[in-house]
């Protein structure tokens, strides 16, 4: 049985540090428990002989100097620019199948770019679970190596033959206020099954380039895929831990077997790959030839399904044992745990990081800018050690100048920008860090405040990424109406004298956000109606674009003047998070009162 001592002494050499207590201090010590389920998780046996001591050591202090920094361009300090962020799947036009794909995102980057955007934002387009497809959280994915195929435009497809598909399926599914994920999947993947089977595209020589760069990693997500329907047909979960023992390694003789039976499947798999990266390139490039600066601005998960075609795959080098979350605070007083697995940072500096950076160029191929979901990740994460609560937890720290190095690295070589999402707990220095390395902060207007008065506009920082508000956060039209507030009443996410004191600092709110903007109050009152809205909406963005931030960002939503938001933290099956669909479409959006006037507002203020 190892001391205790030694045992804190190992934890130390692994970065294992807990969570800071409700004053503020680091205590010195964890839980012996914690220690040893957080070790075993990260892939190291506390009492193994060596302890793995013979693996440098993690990072205690955060640095104060990046080893490397990103890249941006050459017009930073002098331009600036703004952009339009959506969820893919929102798009709503004549042409898809119910759920928004590469070829509107194709028309949409050339509708943007003509009313002075430079780059579109987007939701991750990780994939996630075709087998499963009412798992649509794109901050859940199966992998961060590959795409999303629902986000295919089946009929843009060569070999697409018109009768193949169900026009009044299409038409119904067109209609829906909601994305359908599941008659989705089922129609795309029929019809592009049958695209495969009368195609049989194995001879082309880009598909073969395609298969060949993507390796391995490309064979076993395809095999994943593969096997993933199969399970599911025969009344398991899409996901591999549910899977009989033999179907869990990948190396395994019964899934050498199961490729040996199915292998076509296993190519159709690949071949989706290959399609969804050469729409996604094919939007990429409309961006670049409608003349934005940056393009495709991309959202990177922080993690990983831990029952995914990543974890699957690369077992040894997920945690496994533990789930990411963040510890209890003044807001979550239990802490949360987001059900993802990571990267084993053990693993990180055992490997020099390959994984990592498979994951990062993966994300970069397409993009002139990446967002990093809960950047703070790079340099620590809490890890909820399985069957207990983030009461039990602890973070571990990541080797921070490596990743660093080969953020920058990436980023230099494929020049892409790259935006940290700094918001929550952050630790003392680590914005200070992320400006040395060049990393764009993000400003979001309606956490910049005091008690009772909102950030001035003027004093966000250059190196950022400013916006009104992210997918977490209720869209403007509905924070104006208060309906967020009213939401979590509902789902009793909060008690109802909570929710009347949320009433009350609503209207605070309201009327300092009125001074911000210089409007009146009743401007920015819960019932304003369709004009007042358009100079709100107007205002709040010109606003934004004065700001001396370097990037700024309007969300679709609020251009297309939503109410429903597009995910309430906290609930499940109680509200349809990640299916909202937008009420304009494509046809129509152009010509939009609301974004003549806020794109109008943008290029003014963004020139001023």
């Amino acid at each position: 049985m190892i001391a205790d001592a030694e045992l804190q002494r190992l934890a130390r050499h692994h970065g294992l540090v807990a969570p800071p207590d409700e004053d503020g201090n680091w205590p010195d010590d964890l839980a012996p428990e914690t220690i040893g389920s957080i070790l075993a998780a990260i892939g190291l046996e506390a009492d193994a002989d060596d302890a793995g001591y013979a693996i440098p050591p993690a990072p205690l202090k955060l640095p104060t100097q990046a080893a490397r920094r990103c890249f941006v361009p050459a017009w930073f300090g002098t331009e600036r620019a703004w952009g339009v962020a959506l969820q893919l799947y929102e798009l709503r036009s004549d042409a898809n199948w119910g759920i928004g794909d590469f070829r509107d995102l194709a028309r949409f980057v050339e509708i943007a770019a003509k009313a002075g955007a430079d780059f579109v934002g987007l939701n991750p387009l990780h994939a996630l679970f075709l087998s499963e497809p009412d798992r649509c959280s794109p901050f859940s994915p199966s992998s961060r190596l590959f795409l999303n195929p629902l986000y295919i435009a089946v009929d843009a497809v060569e070999g697409f033959e018109p009768d193949t598909s169900d026009l009044a399926i299409i038409s119904t599914l067109r209609a829906a206020g909601h994305v359908n994920y599941g008659s989705v999947a089922a129609l795309k993947l029929r019809v592009l099954r049958q695209i495969w089977e009368s195609g049989r595209p194995d001879s082309d020589p880009a598909l073969q380039s395609f298969l060949r760069a993507g390796g391995e990693a490309l064979h076993r997500h395809s095999l994943f895929e593969a096997l993933s329907a199969h399970m599911v047909a025969e009344g398991r979960s899409a996901g591999w831990l549910d899977w009989p023992v033999d179907r869990q390694d990948p190396d395994g003789d019964a899934v050498r077997d199961f490729e040996a039976a199915h292998e076509s499947d296993v190519r159709f798999h690949a071949w989706l790959q290959f399609i969804a990266d050469r729409q996604l390139k094919d939007a990429a490039d409309a961006a670049r030839h409608a003349g934005m600066r940056i393009g495709l601005y991309l959202d990177m998960a922080v993690g990983e399904a831990p029952d995914g075609s990543a974890a699957w795959s690369y077992r040894r080098d997920y945690i496994d044992g533990a789930r990411v979350g963040a510890p209890p605070d003044m807001f979550t007083a239990g802490g949360q745990d987001w059900g993802l697995t990571a990267l084993s940072p053990l693993r990180l500096r055992a490997t020099n990081a390959d994984l990592l950076r498979a994951t990062y160029q993966a994300a970069m191929r397409h993009a002139g800018a990446i967002r990093l979901d809960h950047a703070m990740g790079i340099w620590q994460i809490f890890l909820v050690p399985d069957g207990k609560t983030p009461k039990d937890g602890a973070y571990v720290r990541q080797p921070i100048q490596a990743i660093l190095s080969l953020l920058a690295e990436l980023s230099e070589t494929h020049r892409t920008i790259v935006i940290g999402e700094d918001l929550g707990i952050v630790p003392p220095g680590f914005r200070d860090l992320m400006q040395d390395a060049r990393i764009l902060a993000y400003k979001v207007l309606f956490f910049e405040k005091t008690d009772d008065a909102f950030t001035p506009i003027a004093d966000y920082a250059p190196m950022a990424l400013a916006c009104l508000a992210t997918h977490d956060l209720p869209t403007l039209k509905g924070w104006l109406r208060g309906l967020d507030i009213e939401m979590r009443a509902r789902f009793g996410l909060v008690s109802a004298a909570q929710a009347e004191e949320h009433r009350v600092e609503r209207a605070t709110e309201r009327t300092a956000l009125a001074d911000l903007l210089h409007l009146s109050p009743s401007d920015v009152s819960s019932g304003a109606g369709s004009e007042a809205y358009l100079k709100i909406v107007s205002a709040a963005h010109g606003a934004i674009a004065k700001a001396p931030s370097a990037l700024a960002v309007v969300r679709f939503a609020d251009l297309s003047g939503e109410t429903s938001p597009t995910n309430v933290p906290g609930t499940t099956d109680a509200y349809p998070n990640w299916r909202m669909r937008c009420s304009l479409t494509l046809e129509d959006f152009a010509d939009d009162p609301v974004f003549e006037a806020v794109a109008a507002a943008m290029n003014a203020g963004r020139r001023a």
